[in-house]
């Protein structure tokens, strides 16, 4: 959880032609399924992509934040007064893997190729299901729970990290199985 202050203060809004003035407010955010759940509900499309082109605006941003404040009642006009070194907080807190786990499996380009299709909450919460991970989880920061999903597919893969095969490597397995039955079994062919 990230605890920011923003400091209270006043700023013109130029839609209503009137000052708005907020008080000092503390807020409690949450980088996590819930957040991504309630953002992608309000704007129809994945928040997490892979695409370098998909930058999200500056509305689409501070809706995030209010999507991520676990604070009660909190006054909408606060969140115009996030600064910068909040904004920069945030970003970092989001980036955070929030855990020391690593794993090395793929290089660069096999993991871009890997990631094609959008990732949603949906897909997220299903990945869960399918591995029985409880749903108390979806308030778990999201890098951590991504994490602790690729953990589960690893151990449920017996330990070798999911990826496709390529057909040179489907070749060799099979010929060496067909090998191993034919001394196994003592024939030809």
């Amino acid at each position: 959880m990230l605890k920011i202050l923003i400091k209270g203060g006043e700023f013109w809004d130029e839609k209503k032609q009137e000052f708005i003035r907020f008080k000092d407010t503390p807020l409690c955010l949450e980088h996590s399924l819930v957040s991504v759940s309630k953002w992608e509900a309000k704007y129809h499309k994945p928040f997490i992509t892979n695409n370098k082109n998909d930058v999200k605006t500056n509305e689409e941003v501070l809706e995030y934040v209010k999507c991520m404040t676990l604070t009660q009642n909190v006054d909408e006009n606060v969140y115009y007064g996030l600064s910068v070194k909040d904004l920069k907080d945030i970003r970092e807190y989001i980036d955070d893997p929030m855990t020391a786990t690593t794993i090395t499996t793929l290089d660069d380009k096999q993991q871009s190729n890997t990631r094609q299709k959008p990732i949603t909450s949906e897909v997220i919460y299903s990945w869960m299901i399918a591995l029985n991970i409880p749903v108390e989880f979806q308030k778990w920061h999201l890098n951590r729970l991504l994490m602790l999903i690729r953990v589960c597919n690893i151990n449920n893969s017996g330990g070798k990290p999911n990826r496709k095969m390529s057909k040179r490597e489907i070749a060799s397995r099979n010929a060496a199985i067909n090998a191993a039955r034919r001394k196994k079994f003592g024939t030809s062919g």
